[in-house]
């Protein structure tokens, strides 16, 4: 019996030494490249679509890395959409839609680098946003017959249809899919019938139909969820609306539109204390700011709506914040990207701006 014990635990004490080496390994390759962490954007060429990488140090500068192919086709020209490249929450598997090929990619992140996983047909037309909760990642279709689609990912990254999710969008100009943080209930942005969907999602993954709800602005566009669950929708007719989300997926406006004092404004993220919200003004090439009250309520950081400028012309679209919020990056219309600095009090400060990027680079990730 004592024996028993003692083979038991030296068998446990050298799996959790390999798995210690392992850990230390992976450490030890990131500290070596000098990088803290990546952001990710893809390419959406018609021929052939692609997972660009550029390094984040730890100041929150950018390197480029390296492109890898994703296994689809792109488009040719920007989609215009929130999410078109997420990470999952835990930083391990990356997903990319192949709008032209219809189809969605899933990848490993790795210290190497990205591997392939699976690429699976996207069961509509034009997959432009992806939203993913715990093993459920759901797809937005915008071509075509618009819909949300549901979809497994397996622990090997493996992607298989979820029967029954299939479910219509509304809207024939759906941008954004996304689910509420507790994974009750999916919203998609209807920008020009000013409409917001939510789908009620049952215990298998299923979403059932829409329902409909108009938008306190006009042209809802981009969004997200604070940590108090409270949801923040960009409108690109210059306002930012909170609204409230309950678990049968009732949408209901917390406040009026606050105006952000700039045009388009289309792009949304929300730190991940849940304090600031962050738009891009595509129209006036500027970010606004927003802190946000525990009810949802947001209030300017910047009388003139100008938290931080991205450069005149750069025209901002999609944006993406590191994981512990430092750190902002926007993907400009002119191919490149912009770095900057989050600060306690939610002002930004310029860190780089990196080019070289095809004009049809869309969605933006980071960890």
């Amino acid at each position: 019996m004592h024996r028993f014990h003692f083979t038991r635990t030296i068998r446990v004490l050298f799996v959790v030494g390999l798995l210690a080496s392992a850990f230390a390994a992976l450490i030890g390759s990131a500290g070596a490249r000098g990088w803290d962490g990546q952001v990710y954007t893809i390419t959406n060429e018609a021929s052939g679509n692609r997972i660009a990488i550029f390094n984040r140090a730890a100041n929150g500068d950018l390197a480029f890395d390296s492109y890898v192919n994703s296994g689809g086709n792109g488009t040719g020209s920007k989609l215009g959409s929130q999410g078109a490249v997420i990470l999952s929450d835990n930083g391990r598997w990356l997903f990319a839609v192949n709008a032209g090929s219809n189809s969605i990619s899933s990848f490993r992140v790795t210290p190497q680098g990205l591997d392939l996983a699976d690429t699976i047909d996207s069961a509509g037309t034009t997959p432009v946003s992806l939203t993913l909760h715990n093993n459920l990642l759901y797809v937005l279709n915008e071509g075509g017959s618009p819909n949300i689609s549901g979809f497994l990912v397996d622990h090997n990254g493996s992607l298989s249809p979820i029967d029954g999710s299939t479910q219509p969008a509304t809207s024939a100009t759906s941008v954004q899919i996304g689910f509420s943080p507790d994974g009750h209930v999916l919203i998609v942005a209807g920008k020009l019938s000013n409409t917001l969907d939510s789908y009620v999602v049952d215990r298998h993954g299923v979403a059932g139909p829409p329902q409909t709800f108009a938008s306190n602005a006009a042209v809802p566009y981009g969004f997200g969820f604070d940590n108090r669950g409270n949801l923040i929708v960009s409108e690109a007719s210059g306002f930012v609306t909170p609204y409230s989300v309950s678990r049968d997926g009732t949408i209901s406006a917390i406040t009026a539109a606050a105006p952000t004092y700039q045009n388009a404004a289309c792009w949304v993220v929300i730190t991940k204390n849940g304090r600031y919200v962050y738009t891009t003004n595509a129209g006036s090439s500027s970010i606004t700011g927003f802190s946000i009250a525990h009810n949802g309520a947001l209030t300017i950081l910047n009388s003139d709506g100008v938290t931080a400028s991205t450069g005149a012309g750069t025209s901002p679209i999609d944006m993406a914040l590191s994981n512990n919020s430092r750190f902002l990056y926007v993907n400009n219309g002119d191919g490149t990207i912009g770095a900057f600095q989050v600060h306690a009090d939610g002002s930004l400060s310029p860190i780089t701006v990196v080019g070289g990027l095809p004009a049809s680079t869309t969605g933006l990730a980071s960890n």
